[in-house]
């Protein structure tokens, strides 16, 4: 009989973008990176698309790509923002697919997931049908492919859920062992128990579906996957291929599958050089003989399932009390914040239950009279979430429309259409997952929540918020300020709503600090110039104008006129309103153009608070990103005057800090934050430039070693990172130039005297390509007796030394 092994990585991020912008802010949290998506990206997703194998040296001796030789599946949401802020990431996974298909026989490795990551048994039916088809579509519109598997949320199984998928064509999926109930020879009449995990996870069982149709099941080896997870198996690539190797057993009659499941972040963000495991694990493996590598389409067309299951309805792989740990405070927790309570999950979940029914008759009545058929176009709009198009959209339109559309009825179908998909983005799983009511996940499906509740009222007039917020009132947080849901929906959602004219207040202050494009994308919006002036007073700026504001979501616009005045510093203040008339618009140009030019602020503010009245704005208003590009540059000129004086201290008080060093003595905070400072910013612009000075480098990281400075290793790395990765790549563009080749090897000197590690792995991706496609070249050439490419030879082999790659 022949062993095979299958590793199953879910990979997953909830949605993060801002509802209104359609994209995801600037979080701190994620620092030195801009959010957590590219954070995990740059920790898990890019690195399992490149991951090293070492040798005894710990030299790479090859690079691989994980994704072809275990089985997957990303989120929907989190491949669209792949595809767009890191297509090389996004493209190494769709190419390990196809050629998973070549290595598996014909079977790609990818599997579709439940869309939206909603836990299925929760659901109402048309939910659980969208998710599904959008899902499926999803899937094909990337892969290019049908899936053949779909993974559900937290394996959270139903039998409905089931029945929907084998409908779509899904041939199966993967549950937890905990998750079956019985089994039995199929056409057998005995069944045996195998609750508590007794069930064997190596083969694959046949579930009968009450419709008749059937649906293989994969149940994952519970103990090697909380190994993996939870115990450290990943800290040694061949251990985790022994473990593996283990739950092979010679009593067994038939052709054995062992296979595992975790979070895909597992490989790399949770687990550190996980990623570098798992690629060792595959290659142990296989270099020895000791099972087939394969994953669960192959396997089911090569041995069929022989056991038929039953399974434990509304249980989960990650909550020991079924399906209650997103909507009761069950227990289940992180673990990290004792005495935390999580009460708040099922007024949560009550809410925003109420809210979806609350909305359903009014898209059904509303979308009857646009719509053939509401719930068949909201299945069928993903294929316009997916391309947004103009052509894509009224295609849409002329398959689902009653009859044809005038603008105003396009504005309401998509607007109703968007309602109903933010209603089922509120039910992403990690809104209930972690400990607290104010957390990042929750408050992100309360905003999906507010987005169509603002849909909602824009379509009806309806007045429900008030409602709503009255019930969340009930779901009560752990953190005192906070307070309970009504508290957080005023303090992080309400803020946080966007319409056209607060679009047009962004674009009209962020006008007065970066110059203006004709058309430019403000996020989601379009914003078009039909008339533009600005005028300066020494440090004081006005800028007033006539903007089109368009959503490229709902095909909404609207005509605004606005005035904003920088005084200088944070003191800016603006007025956007819709454009009335041209009387009106000229009327207000003059007004405030004739106080700027008289250099008179206050009347100039009065001036813009007559025109627009309460419609004022502030650097307040921006959205993150901006806000902050923007007090960066305010804070310029202050951070430049609070560096000369930390500076000055430094250098007048560094023989008695060193003085004070020798003898053990206790530094004052006041020297030593004015050391820390100057020594870290030196270190940092240093860093920063394409060609090292290694000799200071040095001496102020011995200086910083010497005084006990506390370094940014962080920062530091990663502003370092940043250098070598832009000076490889333009080693990589241009292979010959021996100068730019020496340039890096003395940059990457330094990398052996840091107190803190920087990170490689793009440096030595690009080595490594380099190694393979031009090194034989210049090898040939040096042993021709070309003196410059011996030369070139010798650094290139240098930098291969210091970046661990083993030379062929």
């Amino acid at each position: 009989m022949e062993k095979f092994v299958c590793l199953h990585g879910h990979f997953y991020q909830p949605p993060r973008e801002n509802p209104w912008l359609e994209a995801i802010e600037l979080q701190d949290s994620a620092y030195p990176y801009h959010d957590w998506n590219e954070r995990i990206t740059h920790e898990c997703y890019a690195p399992n698309a490149a991951a090293r194998i070492l040798d005894a040296q710990n030299r790479i001796v090859e690079i691989v790509n994980n994704y072809s030789r275990i089985s997957f599946n990303f989120g929907p949401t989190l491949l669209a923002w792949m595809e767009k802020r890191m297509p090389e990431v996004y493209q190494a996974i769709l190419d390990a697919d196809k050629a998973s298909l070549k290595i598996f026989s014909g079977h790609g490795s990818a599997m579709a997931q439940i869309y939206g990551h909603i836990i299925m048994p929760l659901a109402n039916s048309r939910d659980k049908l969208t998710q599904v088809i959008w899902g499926i579509r999803d899937f094909e519109h990337r892969f290019g492919r049908r899936p053949e598997g779909m993974w559900l949320p937290e394996t959270a199984v139903d039998i409905e859920s089931l029945e929907i998928m084998t409908e779509k064509g899904i041939k199966f999926t993967v549950l937890a062992p905990h998750q079956a109930s019985k089994v039995k020879p199929i056409g057998g009449k005995t069944w045996q128990d195998v609750n508590f995990s007794k069930i064997d996870p190596t083969m694959p069982y046949e579930y009968h579906l009450p419709s008749g149709r059937k649906i293989v099941i994969f149940f994952y080896d519970g103990p090697i996957s909380r190994a993996v997870a939870f115990e450290g198996l990943l800290g040694n690539g061949e251990f985790f291929a022994r473990r593996l190797m283990g739950a092979f057993s010679d009593k067994r009659n038939w052709n054995q599958l062992v296979h595992i499941a975790t979070d895909g972040e597992t490989y790399g963000h949770h687990h550190k050089h996980g990623e570098m495991a798992l690629s060792y694990a595959i290659h142990h493996i296989e270099n020895n003989n000791l099972a087939k590598i394969t994953n669960y389409g192959e396997f089911i067309e090569k041995f069929p399932p022989t056991f038929e299951v039953d399974i434990l309805e509304n249980t989960s792989w990650s909550c020991a009390h079924g399906i209650e740990r997103w909507r009761s405070g069950c227990g289940c927790n992180s673990g990290m914040h004792h005495g935390w309570q999580q009460d708040w999950r099922a007024p949560l979940r009550e809410a925003l239950d109420w809210l979806r029914d609350r909305l359903i008759p009014q898209f059904e009545e509303k979308g009857r009279t646009l719509l053939r058929d509401p719930w068949a176009a909201r299945n069928d709009y993903i294929g316009v979430v997916l391309d947004r198009t103009p052509e894509n959209v009224e295609q849409f339109f002329n398959e689902h429309a009653v009859k044809p559309f005038n603008d105003h009825e396009k504005i309401v179908c998509l607007k109703l259409l968007e309602m109903q998909r933010h209603a089922m983005y509120m039910y992403a799983s990690c809104g209930w997952f972690f400990d607290e009511l104010s957390g990042i996940e929750t408050v992100q499906v309360i905003q999906f929540a507010g987005r169509a509740l603002q849909l909602a009222k824009e379509l009806f007039g309806d007045h429900i918020e008030k409602e709503f917020v009255g019930r969340l009132e009930k779901a009560k947080s752990n953190i005192p300020e906070n307070k309970d849901g009504k508290t957080i929906y005023d303090k992080f959602v309400h803020p946080a709503m966007v319409d056209l004219t607060k679009v047009g207040a962004h674009f009209a202050i962020n006008s007065l600090f970066q110059e203006f494009n004709e058309g430019a994308m403000t996020y989601s919006y379009l914003v078009e110039n039909e008339g533009f002036e600005t005028l300066e007073a020494g440090k004081s700026k006005l800028a007033v104008g006539k903007i089109r504001v368009t959503s490229e979501i709902t095909r909404e616009s609207a005509l605004l006129g606005f005035s904003v005045l920088h005084m200088g510093d944070h003191n800016l203040t603006g007025g956007v309103r819709p454009f009335q008339s041209e009387f009106e618009y000229q009327n207000m140009v003059k007004d405030v153009k004739d106080t700027f030019s008289k250099a008179d602020f206050p009347e100039s503010i009065r001036s813009i608070d007559r025109h627009f009245g309460n419609a004022t704005h502030s650097l307040k208003t921006l959205f993150r990103d901006e806000q902050r590009n923007i007090l960066n540059l305010i804070l310029e000129t202050t951070l430049t005057g609070a560096e000369s004086v930390y500076r000055e201290v430094y250098e007048n008080n560094a023989p008695l800090m060193h003085f004070l060093v020798d003898l053990m003595v206790p530094m004052p905070k006041a020297l030593k934050t004015a050391a820390e400072f100057v020594i870290n910013n030196n270190l940092r612009q240093l860093f920063e430039m394409d060609v090292l000075d290694l000799e200071r480098t040095q001496g102020l990281l011995a200086e910083a070693k010497k005084s006990h400075i506390t370094l940014d290793s962080t920062g530091l790395g990663f502003t370092l990172q940043k250098t070598l990765e832009r000076l490889m790549g333009y080693l990589s563009e241009n292979p010959s130039d021996i100068h730019l080749l020496r340039d890096v090897v003395s940059a990457s000197q330094l990398l052996t005297s840091l107190p803190f590690e920087v990170n490689l792995w793009k440096i030595q991706n690009d080595f490594y390509l380099m190694m393979r496609d031009y090194y034989p070249e210049m090898r040939d050439k040096a042993k021709g007796k070309d003196n410059t490419a011996q030369a070139w030879m010798d650094s290139f082999v240098l930098l291969g030394k210091i970046l661990a790659v083993r030379m062929p």
